[in-house]
């Protein structure tokens, strides 16, 4: 299947405060077939400033999709998730909550806020890396992606 992000330089911002789920996440997206970067921000607040491009992130390129834990240290994952989503230059990235949450007041909540998706983190490693895969693959093979150029880039 064809579709218009292809030809794209594709990048990702993983909000996640745990080392260990963000080298899965990582070394899941080396496996696939597109060309990809993977940034990090290891809380809400950092996120932040990288999407809003303030220094040191005054060069950070606007991500195609956000993975977001819920659970972060000094702004949450639901905060981010907020300003996001009433951002008019950010509210159209995609934004899949990648969480060990499977709380129904987190989902309802997430959901709420204009999530794109929910995805509770399983907590078996291939299954962890299939699921990684399959949002890969969704967002960026299946799915049409808004233009970088619709608001900030």
């Amino acid at each position: 299947m064809m579709n218009g992000n292809l030809g794209r330089s594709l990048s990702i911002l993983m909000v996640e405060d745990n080392p260990g789920d963000v080298r899965l996440v990582a070394e899941a997206l080396k496996e696939g077939k597109l060309c990809k970067k993977l940034h990090v921000a290891k809380d809400g607040l950092e996120a932040a400033t990288f999407l809003h491009r303030e220094a040191p992130y005054t060069d950070a390129p606007r991500p195609d999709l956000i993975l977001l834990d819920l659970n972060l240290p000094k702004k949450d994952g639901r905060e981010l998730l907020a300003e996001i989503k009433r951002d008019l230059d950010l509210r159209r990235i995609p934004v899949v909550i990648l969480t060990s949450s499977e709380a129904e007041g987190d989902i309802l909540k997430c959901y709420d806020l204009c999530a794109n998706c929910y995805v509770a983190k399983p907590v078996e490693l291939e299954q962890f890396i299939n699921v990684i895969k399959s949002i890969e693959d969704f967002w960026f093979t299946v799915v049409k992606l808004p233009p970088k150029s619709g608001g900030a880039n």
